[in-house]
């Protein structure tokens, strides 16, 4: 068995669900696949001494998932004042209507479709509820409108999409694009050298213990599917699904439609700065 230790971000073991820092407690959501890992991670965030929640990411439209979000919060005396989202894919916010019905709260996203309530969420805003102080760090890249949320109390950003506890994430062409996506993750590293993240609370899989390796990380790998792309077309790899099936023939099959999005961010990319 491989020591978490020694893997990307330092992932915590355990069982995903429940408190993961002082300020954060996860609910796991029954939505597991090859896609969304364990399952999409719904975080409930307060102060410990408040008896007002943020909810970030409510997940799928389940009502025994929304239920048992409510249903950990109040257990814990905490009363859900207002829903945020990371982004607009299904697996995040799809029960976010829903949710805001039962807990009576206001939406905020980046995208106006997602809303309900006229807040939004933008560059430099910051939620304050109960004590509780969040910070909206626009992250586009997997998404055009993927935003994560630094918690500096516990030193720790929530990460959605951008970075997961496990594997890396995909770069979901057309709204995704890859120089997006790598201006984002520079702007997280500036977090963990300038503002002492340590702590990833991501959208799937485990926390991570090192915020930075994580970051560095994706940046590393990042660059090397960039090459080995690069490579594949100058070796006569024209279509995306051909490029997919040369540079991606270690991943799981099953996964291979993501990985097309992905690689059709590169080719934009790789066009974009002349470098095919």
């Amino acid at each position: 068995m491989t020591d978490a230790s020694a893997l990307p971000g330092q992932p915590r073991g355990g069982v995903l669900s429940g408190p993961a820092t002082a300020r954060a407690v996860n609910v796991l959501a029954p939505n597991a696949s090859a896609m969304t890992l364990d399952g999409t991670n719904t975080w409930i965030v307060s102060e410990p001494d408040s008896e007002l929640a943020v909810v970030i990411d409510p997940g799928p439209l389940d009502e025994s998932h929304l239920g048992n979000v409510v249903d950990t919060a109040e257990k814990a005396g905490k009363r859900i004042a207002l829903t945020l989202l990371t982004h607009g894919h299904p697996d995040h916010a799809e029960g976010a209507g829903r949710f805001a019905e039962l807990t009576r709260t206001r939406v905020r996203a980046l995208d106006p479709a997602l809303r309900l309530g006229e807040e939004g969420l933008g560059a430099g805003d910051v939620i304050r509820l109960g004590g509780l102080e969040l910070r909206v760090i626009p992250t586009p890249g997997h998404t055009a409108d993927s935003l994560c949320f630094h918690l500096p109390a516990d030193r720790a950003v929530l990460t959605g999409d951008t970075i997961l506890g496990r594997g890396t994430t995909v770069v979901a062409h057309p709204d995704g694009r890859l120089g997006d996506y790598l201006d984002s993750l520079r702007r997280l590293r500036s977090l963990t050298v300038d503002d002492g993240v340590h702590t990833v609370l991501p959208g799937h899989g485990p926390v991570l213990e090192d915020a930075q390796g994580a970051v560095e990380y994706y940046l590393a790998h990042r660059a090397h599917r960039l090459a080995q792309v690069e490579t594949a077309v100058e070796d006569g790899y024209r279509t995306p699904a051909d490029v997919v099936a040369h540079v991606y023939a270690d991943v799981d099959r099953s996964l291979w439609p993501a990985a097309e999005l992905s690689v059709r961010a590169q080719l934009d990319y790789l066009k974009e700065h002349g470098l095919i």
